[in-house]
């Protein structure tokens, strides 16, 4: 015992206390797994605005994944090896999410989900648009993007063998999906340099930049892509379609895979962040949707239809005056949304981002194949803001009625508002500044649809039918992602469940359900993080009554970034006793 005491009163003496070293390290660890992963991951980095690498891609070897699991398993055992309950306790959060993250990276290796690396709508076929989201300013930055330009064909190369290895090993994508790639693969294989997707950076480049610059930028661009980017895609192109595409699997679900149902309950838990099997989530999936169900039929009721549930969803998705007749109409009924709602944010919020945001069109080389909407946070810099890009390729198929709600998930107060909220906390780790939680980050999404009430949207009975559509439509993943990777769905299996609960339209539907193919397990986190929330948000309003203050609880609830459920639920339980107390 007199020895603890000697350490102590010698450790104070010294300057510091007793915790410092564990403290030390913990701090130089950080700093080293951060920069490894700016280096290692590109792409990842030049998003963030961090222009060191933005002349590379990441290396997709074997033998460089291979490398970086290495890695990431010395990361581990290197922060195994300090004892955390001599952390502060700030340190210890951070301390269990790096511990969490690398322990997933670690298991989740042995699955070799990197084998197919394609997808309907992510892969080698867009690469292209890193350059909507990267800093293209300066005549460096054009040049750093000319060099990655110039090495796209190792790209291509590299992922051949991956594929090829994939191939080898039974781990190859739906044939359903990989139908759709050699029309996205055939807007690289251009006549016209000046029509590849890749010189789009270059057709209006940045006033600041001399007229004799640009020419040569220009210059350079047309002979990168005419001698390098066009043959690879090529070459890419007949390897696709002659030798993968024969060999993709008719089956769809991860199940088939090697491997694949444990692979499937290592996702499920991976992305709601919890320990329940993929059994418990198809059930709560059932659960949600005959109580939205129900709600859905009394604002039919309310607007006196004449015709059962099927016949009014056939109503919304077949006529015209749901729909817009142009992509100006309908980007226009986007904006005029967003600058409605953003104005109303003071009565729910304390804390608002400085970092604004905008809204653009998904780009047409993308759009026929994704979704109806997404969000792409801002650069870690300033240098740009966040994004909203909406859908408007056939805006006949794009209702009125889902503009709302969609906008007030992607936009705010859901994705940009939580996200550029979480970049611009103050002392907190690098990675936990730009972590993407995706049970808390969809959860808030979700979440944040039913405070369109409180900011003066859903007015209309459509519009808040269009509210309880989507909120069906993350019910409905819960029971057709598990039923298609985990109990043997078919394809046309969750398409007709979808159609015959959601007022989604049939283009919708199918791309949705082809995402849930491609990306197994990640819809399953907006319903389960949704859920998780309102349970703590009715948690708060039971238990301080009166005193319960909505913008006091939202800035908790976001105020330590994307959390994990479970830790989410400590850090508001701390929360509410602090409210309790007065303090």
């Amino acid at each position: 015992m007199w020895r603890r005491y000697l350490l102590a009163i010698l450790l104070l003496f010294n300057g510091f206390p007793a915790n410092a070293e564990p403290t030390k390290e913990f701090a130089a660890l950080l700093d080293e797994h951060w920069q490894w992963r700016l280096e290692a991951d590109p792409t990842f980095t030049s998003m963030l605005g961090d222009r060191r690498y933005n002349d590379r891609w990441e290396d997709l070897t074997i033998e460089a994944i291979e490398d970086r699991q290495t890695s990431e398993r010395g990361f581990l055992r290197r922060l195994l090896s300090i004892d955390s309950a001599q952390l502060p306790e700030d340190d210890q959060l951070s301390y269990d999410l790096l511990r969490r993250d690398l322990q997933y990276r670690v298991e989740a290796h042995r699955f070799h989900s990197y084998l197919m690396p394609v997808t309907q709508n992510s892969g080698v076929q867009t690469l292209q648009n890193l350059a909507e989201i990267i800093p293209l300013f300066k005549v460096e930055d054009f040049e750093d993007w000319l060099e990655r330009i110039a090495a796209v064909d190792t790209v291509l190369a590299q992922t051949i063998q991956l594929l090829e290895e994939g191939r080898r090993s039974g781990r190859v994508a739906p044939a359903v999906l990989m139908q759709r790639v050699p029309d996205q693969l055939m807007l690289h294989q251009v006549e016209d340099a000046r029509d590849s997707p890749f010189y789009s950076a270059f057709v209006e480049l940045p006033p600041s930049i001399e007229p004799a610059e640009q020419e040569r930028l220009r210059a350079t661009a047309v002979e990168v892509i005419e001698d390098s980017v066009v043959p690879a895609y090529r070459r890419f192109s007949r390897y696709f379609s002659n030798t993968y595409l024969p060999e993709s699997r008719e089956s769809i679900g991860v199940s088939a895979l090697p491997d694949g149902a444990a692979y499937y309950e290592h996702l499920a838990r991976y992305y709601t962040t919890t320990q329940m099997t993929p059994d418990e989530i198809h059930r709560i999936g059932l659960s949600e949707v005959s109580r939205i169900r129900a709600e859905m039929e009394a604002v039919i009721d309310e607007l006196e239809f004449d015709g059962d549930f099927a016949g009014f969803l056939h109503y919304l998705r077949t006529d015209p005056k749901f729909y817009f007749g142009s992509r100006e109409e309908l980007f226009n009924a986007y904006l005029v949304i967003c600058k409605q709602v953003d104005p109303q944010l003071v009565r729910l919020f304390g804390v608002l981002p400085r970092m604004p945001y905008g809204v653009r069109p998904i780009p047409d080389n993308i759009a026929p194949d994704t979704t109806t909407a997404y969000y792409t946070p801002p650069a870690a810099d300033g240098s740009r803001a966040g994004y909203y890009y909406v859908n408007l390729h056939r805006p006949e198929v794009r209702p009125r009625y889902e503009i709302e709600v969609l906008s007030v998930h992607e936009a705010v107060p859901g994705h940009h508002l939580q996200l550029a909220l979480q970049m611009e906390l103050g002392d907190m780790p690098e990675f936990r500044r730009y972590s993407f939680i995706t049970a808390f980050v969809e959860g808030w999404g979700l979440y944040s649809e039913s405070l369109g009430y409180d900011l003066g949207l859903y007015r209309d009975p459509y519009s808040r039918f269009g509210a309880l559509t989507y909120e069906m439509w993350r019910a409905i993943r819960l029971v057709v992602d598990t039923g298609m990777h985990y109990k043997g769905w078919t394809r046309q299996q969750a398409i007709d469940f979808f159609r015959d609960n959601a007022a989604k339209t049939e283009v919708d539907i199918i791309n949705e359900i082809d995402r849930y193919l491609s990306m197994p397990g990640q819809a399953l986190a907006y319903k389960i993080g949704q859920l998780r929330i309102l349970e703590l948000r009715a948690k708060a309003e039971q238990t301080l009554g009166a005193s319960f203050d909505i913008r006091r609880f939202h800035d908790a609830l976001l105020g330590g970034g994307s959390l994990p459920l479970e830790v989410l639920a400590i850090r508001m339980d701390r929360w509410l006793a602090r409210e309790l107390a007065g303090t």
